[in-house]
């Protein structure tokens, strides 16, 4: 699949800023960034840095005083990696991959040992494997409601569960920790999603299965293949698509994907999906 993706983020910038940027699409595995075109008004000086372990891209700028307008365009082709659930298991701690481990425990926004007990519970009975993650999935798709303006950037999963309700980042915090709470290793993923609407940033999660992470979404807003990585991380603090330093009001912010293929498919997938090597 090729589409083309972007964003226009622009804030009203009170004195002198800097702001660090995570929005271009990720570079490698089974994702291919075919072109792509950063625009930055007023014309200042960035750095632009490519984490070595995460691969995650990193713009930093320093902002006078005024409007600050930044745009990012690129096509991107997709091919993902389609494998049959059923033969996708669990893979033990003690044989996990060490660079792995680290998405095993709790963090800013995914407490798992708070939620531990009910994810035994709740999941501990399913057999292990992509299947399990799944059934992780449904239920938060059919217990929380997604439902705009019921958290912030301070929710935690523990809150989500306690209020049932949030939008995407909440919903793939509360996949996040019950994963770990069963021993999966898992992550968060800042993504820009074909066919999400109303189009914006869109937040998944990866689950480590078998011998490479897979990719869900307990929303079910948008299709998994359809899906272009910006970041990875252990939750939303590690993959913010604008971190500020200074006194800075947010204005506009604009995203869209779209699809160059005449006849791609739009339709919910079942397979086990993964952009990866």
């Amino acid at each position: 699949m090729r589409l083309s993706l972007g964003c226009e983020v622009g804030y009203d910038v009170l004195e002198t800023a800097t702001l660090i940027f995570n929005i271009e699409a990720m570079r490698g595995g089974r994702q291919q960034v075919l072109n792509e075109q950063l625009v930055i008004s007023p014309n200042v000086t960035a750095d632009e840095k490519t984490a070595h372990e995460s691969g995650n891209r990193y713009l930093r700028l320093t902002a006078p005083p005024g409007y600050l307008h930044v745009r990012y365009t690129a096509e991107i082709e997709l091919d993902p990696l389609h494998r049959a659930p059923a033969f996708i298991g669990e893979v033990p701690v003690a044989t996990l991959p060490l660079e792995t481990l680290p998405f095993l425990n709790p963090s800013r926004y995914c407490p798992s040992d708070q939620l531990a007990r009910f994810a035994v519970r709740e999941f501990g009975n399913i057999a292990p494997g992509f299947g399990r993650v799944v059934e992780i999935c449904n239920w938060i798709n059919a217990e929380v409601d997604y439902q705009f303006g019921t958290s912030d950037s301070a929710t935690t999963a523990a809150g989500t569960f306690s209020t049932r309700a949030g939008v995407c980042r909440d919903f793939a915090h509360l996949g996040i920790t019950f994963c770990r709470a069963l021993g999966i290793p898992a992550r968060f993923v800042s993504c820009y999603a074909w066919q999400l609407e109303p189009q914006d940033f869109h937040a998944v999660f990866e689950a480590y299965l078998g011998d490479r992470w897979y990719l869900f979404d307990p929303t079910r807003m948008a299709t998994l293949d359809g899906m272009v990585r910006i970041a990875c991380g252990r939750d939303a603090a590690d993959t913010a698509f604008a971190t500020i330093f200074g006194a800075v009001n947010p204005q506009n912010v604009y995203v869209w994907a779209n699809a160059l293929d005449q006849n791609t498919s739009a339709e919910w997938t079942t397979d086990a999906v993964s952009t990866q090597d």
